[in-house]
């Protein structure tokens, strides 16, 4: 984690009331660099054709003009790309696959979002937080040896906004950031 991102992340947890009103700074060329380098080096290419190991070679100019367009307000997500997966019913799983520059943008988006939200949440959440997973959330469920069973879980959405829900209480997401 870069050290402006750091200091987000300890606005955060040291001024809960904190609005953060001005994050787009923060989408520097060094972090779309690391997140470039965080992505999957054999993954598909998207809708462009484009993939890492032909974006690597000119990396520098392409990060420089990428991060142009995001500050000018010019960068636009390209459609992604549809392919289905074969599953063991005969069906098959339909997945979107980014253009590879959506995806860097998507990922530097995340970590400066994620500073801010992350510290809102509790030990216990897993669902879509960096470096856990539902497997995580299930091993967690195993208290000294015995199985613990869930009897209410629930997802919280109130008119398509998302809501944490912490200490019994819960609140809306969309304060936090203007």
């Amino acid at each position: 984690m870069t050290q402006a991102l750091e200091r987000i992340r300890r606005t955060a947890r040291e001024r809960k009331k904190e609005r953060f009103t001005a994050l787009l700074h923060h989408i520097t060329p060094e972090l779309l660099e690391a997140e470039f380098f965080a992505l999957e080096e054999h993954a598909a290419a998207g809708v462009d054709g484009v993939r890492w190991r032909d974006y690597e070679q000119h990396l520098k100019a392409n990060l420089e003009e990428l991060h142009g367009r995001v500050h000018r307000g010019a960068y636009r997500p390209l459609p992604s790309r549809r392919v289905y997966i074969p599953k063991s019913d005969g069906r098959q799983r339909p997945l979107a696959v980014a253009a590879l520059e959506d995806k860097i943008v998507q990922r530097a988006t995340a970590a400066v979002l994620n500073a801010i939200y992350e510290e809102d949440f509790l030990g216990f959440s897993y669902g879509f937080r960096p470096g856990r997973s539902a497997h995580d959330a299930m091993d967690a469920l195993v208290v000294e040896g015995r199985k613990i069973f869930l009897k209410d879980v629930a997802i919280v959405c109130a008119n398509c906004h998302v809501m944490i829900h912490a200490n019994g209480k819960c609140r809306p997401l969309e304060g936090l950031i203007e």
